[in-house]
This record gives structure tokens, sequence and C-alpha cells, in this order.
């Protein structure tokens, strides 16, 4: 059954909402990389939105109707009316490249949200069709800003001079003429504030956390999957009620118990600490594959005279390399970012972890931009080593999820 008011209403105001969205991530991508002022303008969005949704039900080209929003946004370029308003200071380029940034957005995005959708009355299914195109568009952009803006502004900001941040702090542009001294903030970190050593540390804290938790958690996860024991159901739902409890509630008691040791501002102490924050997710996540693991291939290991040790390094662990693998990344990145336990615990910057390291940059004393580099520092090897790796953690979480 067809509507009217599901075909005359839906494009414009699709259009009117999605000029909106448009008009802000130009004005906010264009004020980031130049340092000019943009800003969306309200009256020219509702016209231009309105009118190219209006136009888009049963257009069949979206290059046309691309080029028709890019036209009337550089005629409304100069007068009130401008969907995006630029700086004084602009030239010519500046506003060309905008209007046809913001109609070239515009009007192939409301093309691909009204395809389908024909002049006049729409179908609840069409109209329920474009409906989900413009979120699916919208939560695209929304959770890209999200997470590219604060990088972007690290990023920038760690490439600054001191002079630079004090003219403009809000200006997120380079200047590339500077040429390798855009990196100095890198290379002071390095020579000056001794961050080689806190990466390294990190590293080796982290790989030995990777390693003593699955030195604890493979059997533990084993057994809770495979074996039948008095309270195994019991241990199995009450891995993570570790995770129920703050670590903050357990800074006071481990701190003090640490103190009274001699385990603080100590790498012993740290690696001793790290395991029992990462034991319970390992266990959670191995069980969990183990149990999705055919028992019958066991079961034949056992029958040809293997024990209970040899079924597990020789069949068990050979197919849970995707899940060790995912569980290995996980850990790692757990120990690599942690913060708390290692600002608590370590005062002694010779044993400075990453996180810790980039704690003692937060005064008044150390320029901006060094914090900032070390933040860049911190998250870029992560963040490379979990791309370079995600296939294997996305297999070792659903590899499990079917049994057999």
């Amino acid at each position: 059954m067809k509507a009217l008011w599901y075909g005359y209403v839906t494009g414009p105001i699709l259009g009117l909402l999605w000029a909106l969205i448009v008009a802000t991530t130009v004005a906010v991508v264009l004020s980031f990389s130049t340092g000019e002022a943009f800003r969306p303008g309200l009256f020219g969005c509702l016209l231009l939105g309105g009118l190219i949704g209006a136009a888009a039900p049963g257009t069949a080209r979206r290059g046309m109707l691309a080029a028709g929003a890019a036209v009337l946004a550089l005629a409304l370029g100069h007068t009130p009316l401008a969907p995006v308003h630029v700086a004084g200071s602009v030239g010519l380029v500046g506003h060309l490249v905008t209007a046809a940034g913001f109609g070239g957005a515009l009007g192939l995005g409301v093309a691909v949200m009204m395809e389908g959708c024909p002049k006049g009355a729409l179908t609840r299914h069409e109209w329920e069709e474009a409906v989900i195109r413009f979120l699916t568009g919208f939560g695209y952009i929304f959770f890209t800003a999200a997470v590219a803006i604060p990088f972007y502004v690290m990023v920038m900001t760690s490439l600054k001079s001191q002079g630079e941040l004090i003219a403009n702090p809000l200006d997120f542009s380079i200047d590339l003429g500077r040429g390798w001294d855009l990196f100095r903030s890198y290379r002071e970190l390095m020579t000056d504030f001794n961050f080689g050593r806190y990466m390294w540390t990190s590293f080796y804290v982290s790989v030995l956390t990777v390693l003593i938790t699955l030195a604890f958690s493979i059997p533990g996860a084993y057994a809770v999957a495979r074996l039948r024991f008095r309270g195994q159901k019991a241990l199995g739902r009450s891995i993570l009620l570790i995770y129920m409890v703050p670590m903050i509630v357990l800074a006071l008691p481990i701190y003090i118990a640490f103190s009274m040791t001699g385990l603080r501002n100590s790498i012993t102490g740290i690696v001793m600490i790290y395991p029992v924050t990462t034991i319970p997710v390992a266990l959670y996540m191995l069980q969990g594959y183990f149990r999705g693991l055919p028992a019958e291939i066991e079961e034949a290991g056992l029958m040809d005279g293997l024990n209970r040790l040899q079924v597990i390094w020789k069949i068990t662990l050979p197919l849970s390399l995707p899940a060790l693998a995912s569980v290995s990344l996980y850990v790692f990145m757990i120990a690599w970012n942690e913060f708390l336990l290692a600002f608590m615990l370590l005062d002694d910057p010779s044993k400075f972890t990453l996180t810790r390291g980039i704690a003692s940059l937060n005064s008044s004393e150390i320029p901006r931009q060094h914090l900032m580099a070390g933040a860049v520092i911190a998250t870029v090897p992560v963040m490379a080593l979990f791309l370079g790796l995600e296939k294997f953690m996305t297999r070792g979480l659903t590899a499990g999820s079917v049994k057999g």
C-alpha cells in the first residue's frame, strides 16, 4: 500500500538532514586541515537539502544530481544562504573546493538514499529503505569522526612547534616547509626523555604477560571445558567475577602488599600483577573455544595411547591457534595500555612503562606537543599490530561459536 506523504515528504526531509551533516563534516575537515574558520550555514543547508531531496526520487543519474548540487552551492557561496560559510581570508580555490565537496557529497548521498524510490507515493518498504540508508550513512560519518578527529588532533599537535601552539592552539594544519623539523618532538622524546627505554620495557612486560597468561589459562580453560569435577559449572560461570570488582578498589591493598614485600617499584611486581587482570578474560575466551572443538578427535588420541597432556599439546593446541592468536593479541593490548597499576607501583623513571612515561609528560614545564607525541608513540604500534592481525583475532573469537 502506497502513501502519498511518504513520497513527497521523505526526500526533502532526508535531504535537509543530510545537508546539515555534510556541511558540518566539510566545515570540520577544512577547518582542521587549513586552520581557517569554516562553519555550516543553517538556512543554506535547509534550502539546498530540501531542493535536492525533492529532485532525487525518480532520478537515475547520480552525477547529474551531484553536479546540480555543486552548481547551486557555488551560486550561493558568497551570499548569506551559503551552505558552508568560508572565512574571508580564503581565496577562490578554497570556495570552489568547499562548494564542490559539499555539493558532490550532498547530491551523491541523497541519490543513494532515494535510489529505487519513484516520484510520488512510496510504499512503506521503499520509505524504510531510504531511512535505513540515511541512518547507515550518518553512522559511518559519526563513528569515523569520533575515532578520527581525536587521533588527527593528537598527531597534528605532536608536529607543532611551541611558537605555533602559542600563536593559535586551535590551528591543526601543519607547515610542510619545516621538513624533518616536524618530528622534533619525537626526536627529543627519544633522546631527552628515554622513551626508547619505556617502549622496550612495555614490550617485554607485555610479552611476558602474554606468556604467563597463556601458561595458566590454557590448562585452566581446558579443565573447565573438558574435564568433569565437582563445581565445574560454578567455576566456569564465575571466571569473570573478578571484573565485577573495579581495579581502583583493589589499588590500595595491592599497593600495601607490594610495599611490604618489596615488589613495589620493580618490573617483577608489574609482571606478577598484570596476569592477574588478564587470566580471567583469557580463561573465558579459551573455554568457549575448547568446548567448540570436536571431543571425538581428542578421544581418538587417548585411544592411540596419548595421555591428557600429550592430547593438549599435539591435538588441542594446533587446532586452537586462531583462538590463541586472538587471546594473545588481546592480552598484549591490555598489558601495553595498562596505566593504573603502573602509575601506582612505579616511581623510578628507569623502570617506567610507556603509559607511565607518558603520564610524566603531563606537566606545565613540558610542552604539550611532547605529550601528544608520546601518545602517538603509544598508540601507533598497537594499532598497527591489531590491524595486521585482525583476521586472526576475528577468526579466533568466532571459530568456537559453532560446535563441530
